[in-house]
């Protein structure tokens, strides 16, 4: 089943556009979200080593996913050229990973974090920071009237976080599409997890009680090569 957008239809392939707390914001289908007014590019949830946390405990998966991730990083990076990034947590999938990652991969991402100026934000799978990475460190950063945080917090206004890999579903008689998304009401935007690492709760699921005004929730679902954009009413019909 192919997805439909009633709104943005000037925007290129691979965004949509809104806005939040008063910034105008784009949303790119790799899951980072750019503030053009504030050269400000966001995304969350990178688990970079997140198969070196695996087979540390004896599961083996494919050893891909740091580069895959830092070749994504590099090209939204290349694609909007900010003036500052932030990682909203969960920036490596342990406290081992910062690290022992590779050189090649270290050397890389430091590369991108001496770009421009880079706040890493702590998460509940990475809390001791990252290991003497460039940038800078904080458990949660306020900047231009937004709150960056990786866990959203019941009160909070203005908040922008990850944490729960939101993703939507779009139901139809007889079929369905489950997509990560981004997830945005009056009070808060969340960031899907970055690139190759999704996975993802459906927003319907009960950690996201008393997260968001239903009445006044936008989700921007994840495609291939676009976004699209739908009140969360339309989710299922």
């Amino acid at each position: 089943m192919s997805l439909t957008t009633a709104t943005y239809e000037s925007e290129p392939p691979g965004k949509t556009a809104d806005s939040f707390a008063g910034h105008a914001v784009t949303f790119d289908c790799s899951g980072a979200a750019f503030f053009p007014g504030l050269s400000l590019l966001v995304v969350s949830d990178l688990h970079l080593e997140r198969g070196a946390a695996h087979a540390r405990r004896g599961f083996f998966l494919p050893p891909y996913d740091t580069g895959r991730t830092l070749s994504a990083l590099s090209a939204v990076i290349a694609r909007y050229r900010p003036a500052c990034v932030v990682s909203l947590g969960d920036n490596f999938h342990d406290r081992t990973g910062a690290r022992e990652m590779a050189r090649d991969h270290r050397e890389s991402l430091s590369a991108l974090a001496e770009s421009c100026d880079w706040v890493w934000i702590n998460g509940n799978h990475d809390p001791d920071g990252v290991a003497g990475l460039p940038g800078r460190v904080f458990d949660e950063w306020r900047f231009e009237g937004l709150n960056f945080r990786h866990e959203p917090a019941q009160t909070s206004a203005a908040e922008i976080c990850g944490h729960l890999h939101p993703s939507a579903t779009l139901r139809r008689p007889g079929k369905s599409v489950r997509r990560p998304c981004f997830a945005r009401d009056e009070n808060r935007l969340m960031l899907p997890a970055f690139a190759t690492t999704r996975g993802g709760l459906d927003l319907r699921h009960a950690a996201f009680r008393g997260l968001f005004d239903r009445n006044a929730l936008t989700v921007h679902m994840l495609g291939p090569e676009r976004v699209y954009a739908l009140p969360f009413a339309a989710l299922s019909g």
